[in-house]
């Protein structure tokens, strides 16, 4: 492993084999403690009480929802727990179940997620009595669906809009008040929301499952009618009541009759505005919203039409005007509406032939009935109306690939007067548990046997057996006695009665049915119910009269008979299909599609009958446990496994995690696709407890196994991700590095070579007729202008500018120099002077004391249009004359080491106007009329630079007048840093490459599947002729190393070597600060130099004997043996480690960096004597560097050495990058090599002024 050492931390050093352990959080200790066990499965004792216990502790403490496997156990609060903010939501997004504590949004994540990774229909069906809280966990589902299915397309935002509108527009008309609980679902709704591809909510579709119609014509005390009934009469615009009469709630009999108006906790008025709202966005029209509430109105109306006995027993309408009023929205004859509701027609028939019709009269309890079957009607089509509607609205948009389907239907309901209504409503329920029964517990046990899986069967109680009773045709069972009866006696409802208890009879062999009477009592898995007879035979045949159905086609209202498009056949034979009917063809095709889809369960449970936040009923909710099959079903569990699928579909999911399996993304696996699987679970190290093979199946055991599976998988492809990501980025890394390399070259060397270009110019100004100074030719001598850097910020620079009077000029040359100064009666001076040259003039300034002041000041200006010609000899020292009109002062007689360059940049500002004359003399106006010459005379006796005297200057020989510049100086080999950062790049780089064979791998098709055209294969390579016989290769030599003993014993921290007393490690690097990288085990670490000895070298065994030649040569001429033969000393020439933090090397080398540091490949001469530093970087022969790269190495350690025998304490920080490997330098006994080898530093003083040029010319650049 690599060793790492990161500032502000200190760990042990990681050793091979080690398990990394996550440091512990101390934010744990806050968080919530868990109560009871999330997951029932892990109870310790298997009862109903204990179940109960558990959910007992959780409710108590605000956790409402437990698992049984997959199956989420919720127990509805009746309070607000602030659990479904957004917040929540997104905690759950893209979670297993075991990451994240229960919840409904679990289950949701969990059918989103298996729906998009096995491409199956998912389906959650929640069951529960009335009130447990199955609508509220529909809508959570909705929710988080919603919420996590992406798509920015804004058809795909609509339909997620509408299916959420669908919860406030289907609970407002189907949903009302009971005594059990304040939302109740009077209706069963499965909803399917459709997907594309990709995961995104395309499209839904709504089924609509028997809505309960005679709560729109009777409640019994304290409930209420559906809620849009109250939402209409309290919140209906000025506009609505002026249209349709309407009045408060409170004014109706179908409102006002249970006496319950308001409910705690539902505000009527702002339920109406959501429902508004939420037809706007499913898209209904102001037209169609204003029809539905006109039905609505003729509902209320109709209520109020009251009957009152005459004296011939017949009924007669209690007020006229509210007939008139109904037929007035109705858009019908009002004298039709008076004679339909009192009287009723009746045709005979004669031998199969029509007979007479007559009108028939009926009394006030009969006219009752036709009123309100004509409300129930209304509404019921109205109903199914809205939900087709809505259907229209969400018709999917693409093509569907996958559906999640949501069934929120009425739960279990036992009351003191049980009818046809919850017959039916059991009945579904009764399917939905022979459903969970079939797929969790009979079906499960089946498959086991089937694919001869070891299992321990499991007791349960099945309940097909009363499904059976109900719906069975033959022998008849409960719905089918009720045809019969109303077949045989349909014109008298009580005698249809009679005729169903004499029916009921033939049912008491099964032994879950019990007649008494006038009524029957049905053992269900929830419960015992007793039904009442009266009445149900008349529910059953839920037909309107003929009257009715004219009535309503003689409307001129479109909308009415748009929701009345079914009429009866008068001329038909065939018996109209009834509610029993009905409604179990419809409990048929739910159960189809349900067992299409894979299912997801929510079963609910309601902790009281009195909607207490506080209230825990132990007994009822043991009887819900019971009858919900808790206990079974966490035994079934515990025994059996929870996933389960077929081997090409396992194969086809998990074979990339094996290597057997997969190659590059490839399937590569040439057997069955059991044995395949087989491999697959063995690769990925799960136990073989965890997992069973059967006939076609591949079975797991825990989710767990399953999830781990899961996070391999997709670990595989952000690994690989990873992989392509790091390559990228090391290629951009090695790209990049490269760029910055050329330009740091060209940033170090542009302005060099400006100067460089300035000195050229200025030897064509000389033009060979100079003799040369030897410092002025050195190639890393360049002319950079303002050497007192005046253009910059220093305080000379400022001084000299405010005393030349510059301003915003800017200097192109300034130097220190000498002004020959005459003096009274003696012989001229030099006295020191400052040189600054602009674009308009030179500068001549002095500096003098006065009263020990010292003040700097412009002693002459010169312009440059003024200066005709330079005078300078022919030798080689540094005086110049400025040949300037006539003026009282005379010629300036200037002295300056820069005169080369004084003149060449003359020239450039004046375009070569001044004329410069070189001679042995120089003659110049030393007053306005008054002409002095200087002599200029070789002498050798001077030790350096020149010397003036008496018009004659003693000045030694120089170089050549025709030389030039020295060429610039070699690189020396071997000092390249090469570019090894990033894991991926090989050591040695493109020129050393490794041919490693790499094995061929021949796609294959997954089983399964056809065939694909995009499998590739890679023909089989021609056999590799047979070896040639060689001899066996000298054993290796072994690398000559310096070997340490550890004196103490040394415990080393993260990047430091950990030491027991008489270790014998390699040493590999030596550091001033007094640690040492050493190695020991293949592992490299820094360990205290005065802890170490160095160890006696063991005893070389003697080399073997070479293999003898093949062919002996001819011998040749005797030679003198007398003559000792000298042996030829191999060179080694070790790798030289480049340092990553050195400084940019100039293009000229030989110059010193412009910081002023020693160059960095050059060591003072006497640096190798030292057995510290003659220690190579990199100790280890370049055979194994190109075989197997080192790894990484930490930091040096930068504080004190430890005391003997303690630990050191110094926090060491992080400052050196690992070790990069230097290419290895060409073998060559070259002269440029030895001359390097050799070379001296140059002398300090003139690299101390060229750092001082380099430096200034930098600044100037930065400005």
């Amino acid at each position: 492993m690599a060793i790492s050492k990161k500032a502000g931390k200190k760990a042990a050093t990681p050793k091979t084999g080690s398990t990394k352990v996550a440091k512990a959080d101390w934010k744990e200790g806050f968080k919530k403690k868990q109560v009871g066990v999330s997951d029932m499965t892990l109870l310790t004792t298997i009862s109903n009480e204990s179940i109960n216990v558990n959910l007992q502790k959780r409710w108590t403490n605000g956790e409402i929802y437990t698992y049984i496997g997959g199956v989420l156990i919720s127990v509805n609060p009746f309070r607000d727990l602030g659990i479904y903010t957004d917040e929540t939501l997104h905690k759950y997004k893209g979670k297993n179940r075991l990451e994240v504590p229960p919840h409904v949004f679990g289950i949701a994540e969990s059918a989103y997620y298996n729906m998009n990774a096995y491409h199956e229909n998912q389906c959650v069906i929640i069951s529960g009595e009335s009130g447990a809280g199955k609508t509220e966990a529909a809508k959570r589902i909705m929710q988080y669906i919603a919420a996590v299915s992406g798509g920015q397309d804004n058809n795909i935002q609509e339909i997620k809009d509408m299916v959420l509108a669908t919860n406030p527009l289907l609970e407002s008309f189907g949903c009302a008040k009971t005594l059990r609980n304040n939302n109740s679902s009077r209706h069963g709704k499965y909803l399917e929301i459709m997907f594309n591809s990709r995961g995104e909510p395309v499209g839904a579709q709504i089924t609509n499952y028997l809505l309960e119609k005679g709560r729109v014509v009777g409640q019994v005390e304290n409930e209420r009618n559906f809620h849009i009934f109250y939402q209409f009469t309290k919140a209906a615009s000025d506009e609505q009541r002026e249209q349709f009469g309407l009045q408060g709630p409170e004014s109706y009999a179908y409102t006002s009759m249970s006496n319950c108006l308001e409910v705690q906790g539902i505000n009527d008025s702002e339920d109406y505005a959501d429902t508004l709202n939420a037809m706007r966005i499913i898209g209904l029209s102001e037209q169609e919203q204003s029809e539905i509430f006109r039905m609505l109105a003729i509902i209320l109306w109709l209520g109020n039409v009251q009957f009152q006995e005459m004296d011939d027993g017949n009924s007669g309408i209690a007020d006229q005007g509210v007939t008139d009023f109904i037929a007035y929205l109705m858009e019908v004859d009002s004298a039709m509406v008076q004679k339909v509701l009192t009287t009723k027609v009746v045709e005979t028939q004669r031998g199969g032939r029509r007979g007479s019709i007559y009108d028939v009269p009926l009394n006030p309890a009969q006219a009752t009935a036709v009123r309100d079957a004509l409300a129930k009607a209304i509404y019921n089509n109205l109903f199914e109306w809205i939900v087709s509607r809505i259907n229209i609205s969400m018709k999917p948009r693409s093509v569907t690939a996958q559906v999640i389907g949501i069934l929120d239907i009425f739960g279990f309901e036992i009351f003191e007067d049980n009818s046809f209504e919850q017959l039916c409503i059991n009945y579904v329920n009764e399917k939905l548990q022979q459903i969970f029964i079939e797929l969790t517990l009979k079906t499960e046990q089946e498959e086991y046997v089937r694919e001869q899986i070891k299992w321990t069967p499991i007791n349960y109680f099945n309940n097909k057996i009363v499904c059976d009773l109900i719906e069975e045709r033959k022998p008849p069972g409960i719905f089918a006695a009720l045809n019969d009866a109303c077949a045989t006696a349909h014109a008298d409802p009580a005698a249809a009665d009679n005729s169903f208890v004499q029916r009921t009879a033939m049912l008491s062999s099964n032994p879950h049915f019990e007649a008494r009477g006038a009524q029957f009592l049905v053992k269900h898995y929830a419960g015992d119910v007793m039904y009442n007879i009266s009445g149900m035979t008349d529910k059953n045949k839920d037909a309107l009269v003929k009257d009715v159905f004219d009535l309503i086609g003689s409307s001129g209202n479109h909308f009415l008979q748009t929701i009345f498009p079914d009429r009866p056949d008068p001329n038909s034979k065939k018996r109209p299909p009834t509610a029993g009917d009905r409604i179990k063809a419809s409990a048929g095709a739910l159960v189809d599609n349900l067992m299409k889809a894979q299912p997801s369960y929510i079963r609910t449970i309601k902790p009281n009958q009195n909607r207490s936040a506080t209230e825990y009923d132990t007994k009822a909710i043991l009887h819900q446990i019971k009858y919900l099959g808790l206990q079974e079903n966490i035994r079934v569990r515990r025994a059996g496994f929870a996933y389960r699928n077929a081997f090409e579909k396992m194969v086809e999911r998990f074979y990339l995690l094996s290597p057997s399996t997969s190659y590059a993304g490839e399937y590569i696996w040439q057997g069955d696709a059991k044995s395949g699987c087989e491999q697959i679970l063995k690769d990925t190290g799960i136990v073989k407890d965890e997992w069973q093979m059967g006939v076609t199946k591949a079975f797991i055991k825990n989710p767990e196994t399953l999830f781990a599976l899961e996070t391999m998988r997709d670990r595989y492809w952000h690994n690989m991700a990873a992989r392509i990501q790091r390559a990228w980025r090391n290629y951009w890394r090695y790209k990049n590095e490269c760029a910055k390399r050329i330009q740091r070259f060209w940033k170090n060397n542009k302005e060099s070579i400006e100067y460089a270009k300035v000195r050229d110019y200025g030897h064509q100004v000389l033009a060979g007729r100079k003799e040369r100074r030897r410092f002025s030719l050195l190639s890393y001598r360049r002319f950079m202008g303002d050497y007192l850097d005046v253009n910059g910020n220093n305080a000379l620079g400022a001084e000299l500018r405010n005393a030349c009077g510059l301003g915003a000029d800017q200097v192109t040359f300034s130097s220190k120099g000498q002004l020959l100064v005459s003096k009274t009666w003696r012989s001229s001076k030099p006295s020191p002077r400052f040189l600054i040259v602009t674009s308009k003039a030179v500068h001549i300034a002095m500096t003098t004391q006065n009263n020990g002041q010292i003040h700097t000041s412009l002693e002459r200006k010169i312009p440059l249009i003024t200066i005709k010609s330079i005078l300078i000899s022919n030798l080689r020292d540094d005086w110049l004359v400025f040949n300037c009109n006539v003026s009282e002062e005379g010629d300036p007689v200037l002295h300056c080491y820069f005169k080369t360059e004084l003149v060449a940049n003359l020239l450039q500002l004046t375009q070569a106007s001044i004329n410069v004359i070189v001679g042995p003399t120089i003659e110049y106006a030393k007053k306005k009329d008054k002409k002095t010459q200087i002599k200029f005379v070789k002498d050798e006796t001077v030790p350096r630079d020149d010397v003036y005297k008496s018009h004659t200057v003693h000045v030694p020989s120089g170089e050549p007048p025709t030389s030039t510049s020295r060429p610039r100086a070699k690189r020396k080999q071997g000092v390249v840093r090469p570019i090894t950062q990033g894991k991926l790049l090989r050591v040695g780089g493109p020129s050393n490459p490794r041919n490693v064979s790499k094995p061929q791998h021949t796609a294959q098709s997954l089983p399964g599947k056809p065939v694909s055209n995009t499998v590739r294969s890679t023909p089989a390579p021609p056999p590799p002729p047979p070896p040639a016989k060689s001899p066996a290769p000298p054993p290796p030599k072994e690398p000559d190393v310096e070997l340490y003993r550890a004196k103490f014993a040394f415990q080393g921290q993260e990047g430091e070597m950990s030491l027991q007393k008489d270790d014998v490690v390699e040493l590999v690097e030596k550091d001033d600060n007094g640690w040492w990288l050493v190695k020991k085990n293949d592992e490299e670490g820094w360990a205290p130099n005065n802890y170490l000895e160095l160890a006696p070298k063991k005893p070389r065994a003697p080399p073997a004997a070479p293999p003898p030649p093949a062919r002996r040569p001819p011998p040749s001429a005797p030679v003198n043996s007398s003559a000792p033969a000298t042996p030829k000393v191999p060179v080694t020439i070790k790798s030289v480690t480049a340092n990553a933090d050195a400084k940019p090397v100039a293009v000229f080398p030989g110059l010193t960096p412009s910081n002023g540091s020693a160059t960095p490949w050059k060591k003072p001469a006497g640096s190798a004597s030292d057995p510290a530093e003659a220690t190579p970087a990199n100790s280890r022969s370049s055979s194994s560097l190109g075989a197997k790269p080192p790894p990484p190495v930490a930091t040096k350690p930068k504080g004190a050495l430890p005391p003997v025998a303690t630990k050191p304490g110094a926090v060491k920080p992080p400052g050196k990058p690992p070790i990069p490997i230097a290419a290895r330098p060409p073998v060559g006994d070259t002269a440029a090599q030895r001359a390097n080898v050799a070379k001296l530093p140059p002398p300090s003083g003139q690299m101390g002024l060229a750092a001082a040029l380099a430096k200034r010319a930098q600044r100037m650049s930065e400005d």
